[in-house]
């Protein structure tokens, strides 16, 4: 079978992607990190297990986990200045070369026997420093190369090759983890990030920009370029002064560390999914913590369960993100939140002592509800923001939310003192559910009020994207 007739037995949403030389070219390389990371939730855990002083690895997993993604974070806002005016396609090698070689000390270190936990710890933090950058140099890219009406598509692609490196990652990594080391497995995730900055240098010009060169903004006091800055929820000012500083991708805006996060206060929507995605996040940080030691302690087994729960939840999520597509006639907010609810349901009969196969069974239907939600999300925030802006504002968000699962995480540890893994499953479930139902209440109140809709615009979900 030819490449064409393949291509043709695509959803039509999906075929123009593979017809674009640059995009079928970068994503066989995201898929290969987006692997090493799926074997790294697994390998990542069960070393700071592993290591961990006698009676202290609920302490070093969470403090592990944690420092494998809250140090970006600071970085998205250390490192503004001197980032935001870099081309997408650096931003993102740069990480990616950042993490190949940090990531690849853990297995050299353990080999020599010299990875004590707190070196441990350090190197995993130190990989992660870029990483808010990286992501969003990540979707900023596949923004600049391609139309807007294929971004949903893309983002779609690309949450669900995440979603699939979760079905194939962890199961790969817990059967590998009764061969080798988990070192050695997180010394793969170390390669997968060099074959990725390869791969990023070969979709770069010889100027750095992006091989597809977007097209160009519009010129600065032009009718396109007010349209799009009210878009953003910001003056026509604002949307000026990006376009007449920014070309190809290269966000520059304002010099302040804060100013994605300012034009994001101009936002009211955005602003809006930003927050219920970060206490979502942050809730789900205990359970990451918990599920390890649920199988470790509750059901007595080993990394080969905790890798099948984690690809049930992947499976479950890849059929969810492919089926992002069919989303776009429904209102954002209801299919935003009740992703919340149904995420947090699917926790729940963890605390009530039920049995694996039947927690295996929620935590697949709750990779099912979570797909779409990472698509949805991307594709919101790609087409409300100015082009100049959207590496800025990525980062900020990328930013934002790198604190509320690690801080999640950390706390995870004594909580499973006080509560036990079961207890702080059940607990992150209930209050998942909780957050959805506040979030529902806010909406409608804000819906009430006529000052508070948001700026017209195209939604990810088409022209019925808001309630």
């Amino acid at each position: 079978m030819t490449p064409a007739q393949t291509t043709r037995l695509l959803p039509q949403a999906y075929r123009p992607l593979f017809a674009h030389a640059g995009f079928k070219r970068l994503l066989p390389a995201l898929a290969a990190s987006d692997l090493g990371d799926g074997m790294s939730v697994v390998a990542v855990a069960w070393l700071a297990i592993e290591i961990a002083p006698p009676g202290r690895s609920g302490l070093l997993l969470g403090t592990a986990l944690a420092a494998y993604a809250l140090p970006g974070a600071l970085g998205a806002l250390l490192f503004g200045r001197l980032l935001r005016r870099l081309p997408a396609a650096r931003l993102l090698a740069a990480d990616s070369r950042i993490r190949a070689v940090l990531l690849g000390c853990v297995p050299v270190a353990w080999a020599a026997g010299l990875l004590h936990p707190v070196l441990y710890v350090a190197l995993l933090a130190g990989s992660s420093v870029l990483h808010a950058w990286g992501n969003a140099g990540r979707y900023s890219l596949v923004a600049q190369m391609l139309a807007p009406e294929q971004r949903l598509a893309a983002n779609a692609l690309l949450s669900s090759s995440v979603s699939a490196s979760i079905v194939i990652g962890p199961a790969l990594a817990g059967f590998l983890a009764a061969v080798i080391s988990p070192a050695w497995l997180i010394g793969l995730d170390a390669l997968s990030f060099a074959v990725l900055a390869v791969q990023v240098g070969r979709v770069r010009a010889p100027g750095g920009e992006a091989a597809t060169e977007p097209k160009p903004g519009p010129k600065p006091g032009s009718e396109a370029g007010s349209e799009a800055g009210s878009e953003a929820g910001s003056t026509s000012e604002a949307g000026t002064e990006a376009g007449t500083k920014a070309q190809g991708g290269a966000v520059t805006g304002s010099d302040r560390p804060s100013a994605g996060l300012q034009l994001l206060r101009r936002q009211p929507e955005l602003l809006g999914v930003l927050a219920l995605t970060w206490f979502f996040n942050f809730l789900y940080g205990p359970a990451e913590v918990a599920l390890p030691l649920h199988v470790t302690d509750d059901l007595h087994a080993g990394a080969g369960l905790l890798g099948l729960y984690w690809a049930l939840f992947g499976a479950g999520a890849v059929l969810g993100g492919l089926a992002a597509g069919a989303l776009r006639r429904f209102p954002l907010w209801p299919v935003t939140l009740g992703i919340v609810a149904g995420w947090g349901f699917a926790l729940v009969p963890f605390g009530l002592g039920a049995s694996a196969p039947v927690t295996l069974a929620c935590f697949t239907l709750g990779g099912l509800i979570y797909g779409p939600f990472t698509a949805l999300s991307y594709t919101l925030f790609q087409e409300r923001t100015p082009a100049a802006w959207l590496t800025t504002v990525l980062a900020a968000r990328s930013a934002a939310l790198l604190t509320a699962g690690p801080v999640g995480t950390a706390l995870g540890g004594p909580l499973i003192a006080l509560m036990g893994p079961r207890g702080v499953l059940a607990a992150s479930g209930i209050a998942t559910v909780a957050l959805a139902a506040v979030g529902a209440a806010v909406r409608i109140r804000s819906t009430r009020r006529p000052e508070s809709r948001p700026v017209h615009g195209s939604g990810p979900c088409g022209g019925a994207a808001r309630p």
